[in-house]
């Protein structure tokens, strides 16, 4: 999606005017944006709305919520950024990477995002400190462990020398997170392959490249909603084809996946709703500093590390924050 034609899709519903925020209802409503699907993100609207509640807000009661999910299909963010202007929204809360054009389009209306990569590289905010301007947000660590994720691999399987990385090529954000890979791989003495997909279809052929490579290991990209939302699909995929795989939620090694390494993001949205009721309650965005969801967990999945005839080795397994037997 070219930053050019998301602004002009959005036309003249961007430039309404502020006599016309001045005038919408006594109850506020929050434009919830998402590129994921919403069954995987319940936990985490689950957690935004606890966030919200300890400021003073109850969706249903003192606010409401417009709800808009992409699933995974970002040429739709432009119509629906759209539908929440029109809705005359007082905040609008979003990931990556719709958030990146959605700032350059919408200067009036608070933004609050979250966010795997730096968003003071994004462009997102001149600080963290200071973000300036009418966004500000959460942080979590998915890029910056990335690597870690390649090194927990290499420890789990350590007769591997050939890695694949699952990418979906459509998200901005993959760029980075290869840079980051690469210089780790080149550091541990991997050969690194990358392997893309973007729809489901693209899954047979993946796990057909996987054998073909020989590869001892799978890395998946953490920061793709697409990906993201079909953890459980990947995670029996992996056990079909007898893959170690790592991955960054916790949801993907209860589904049977090895292990999974990353931050909760509960915690990053829990922080997103404290501060889209801190916003309601007159605070500027400007004022907020970018917060950081620093937790990160390690899940192993001891089942599938047996039926794979892995041998996990104790100082690993006396890191891992839970082991699923």
């Amino acid at each position: 999606m070219r930053r050019r034609e998301f602004i002009a899709g959005l036309g003249s519903t961007v430039a309404w005017p502020f006599a016309a925020r001045a005038q919408q209802s006594a109850t506020p409503v929050i434009g919830f944006l998402n590129s994921a699907s919403p069954e995987p993100y319940a936990p985490l609207v689950a957690a935004f709305r606890q966030g919200l509640k300890e400021t003073g807000y109850v969706e249903g009661q003192n606010v409401m919520i417009e709800y808009r999910w992409a699933d995974a299909q970002y040429d739709r963010v432009p119509a629906m950024v759209a539908e929440l202007v029109s809705r005359q929204v007082a905040v609008i809360i979003a990931n990556t990477p719709g958030v990146q054009v959605i700032k350059t389009a919408i200067t009036t209306i608070p933004i609050i995002f979250s966010t795997g990569s730096d968003p003071v590289m994004l462009g997102l905010v001149a600080s963290l400190n200071r973000p300036g301007g009418n966004v500000t947000g959460v942080t979590t660590l998915n890029v910056e462990v990335a690597p870690k994720r390649l090194e927990l691999a290499r420890e789990l399987v350590p007769t591997a020398t050939i890695i694949a990385v699952l990418v979906n090529p459509t998200n901005p954000n993959t760029d980075t997170e290869m840079r980051d890979l690469q210089a780790a791989a080149r550091t541990l003495g991997l050969q690194l392959h990358i392997l893309h997909a973007s729809t489901e279809r693209d899954f047979d052929m993946v796990f057909a490249s996987l054998h073909q490579l020989r590869a001892g290991a799978l890395v998946i990209s953490g920061t793709d909603p697409f990906l993201v939302t079909r953890s459980k699909q990947l995670a029996a995929l992996t056990i079909r084809h007898a893959v170690p795989a790592i991955f960054q939620f916790r949801e993907f090694a209860a589904a049977g996946g090895l292990m999974s390494y990353g931050s909760r993001l509960t915690d990053a949205y829990h922080i997103v709703g404290v501060y889209a009721g801190r916003i309601l309650n007159g605070e500027k965005p400007a004022d907020l500093p970018v917060q950081q969801a620093t937790k990160v967990e390690l899940i192993i999945n001891m089942k599938t590390a047996k039926a794979l005839g892995l041998t996990v080795p104790l100082p690993l397994l006396g890191r891992a924050d839970e082991v699923i037997e």
